[in-house]
């Protein structure tokens, strides 16, 4: 990558796609949790981060606030699967080549126990499940301070190549 490279940013603040796929997903994924590659433009908005980045691993890390709500005062199960939808993704990210892209397929989540800004700092773990030529499939946990399951879900993936630049 060079400087030139590095200072390719979509006009939100995100990397451009072609500076995002120019390398490995792993390689890309550790440059976003180091700082190296700004944040995806929903992440302060949605308060989820990259922790922790390894092949096939991902931890995400949430604070829930009451700006997440529900009308009935808890957190919303939507923001709870996008924090699965961020680990099990990258988690399938992780995985991928350079020039290869993705998009979440499908989706189930199961919510076991309800959120509130309370709660505390939320942990995510997604687990590659497989990642094949055309598809990579994942599952993902989301646990509370005292490491009590919140939520837990599976997703899949379709795996794309781009075409080259």
């Amino acid at each position: 990558m060079n400087d030139n490279s590095a200072q390719r940013h979509r006009g939100d603040g995100g990397v451009a796609r072609d500076l995002a796929t120019a390398v490995s997903g792993l390689e890309f994924l550790t440059a976003l949790r180091e700082g190296v590659q700004p944040p995806a433009p929903f992440a302060g908005g949605t308060e989820i981060w990259l922790s922790e980045v390894e092949a096939g691993r991902v931890v995400c890390e949430a604070l829930p606030s009451a700006r997440f709500y529900n009308p009935l005062g808890t957190v919303h199960g939507g923001w709870l699967s996008t924090l699965l939808d961020s680990a099990m993704g990258c988690a399938g990210h992780s995985t991928l080549q350079a020039r290869k892209t993705y998009a979440t397929v499908d989706m189930t989540v199961s919510f076991v126990r309800p959120v509130s800004e309370r709660t505390g700092k939320l942990r995510c773990e997604g687990k590659i499940i497989h990642t094949g030529a055309r598809v990579a499939t994942a599952e993902g946990r989301v646990w509370d301070r005292a490491g009590n399951v919140i939520a837990h879900g599976s997703e899949t993936c379709l795996l794309l190549t781009l075409p080259a630049a």
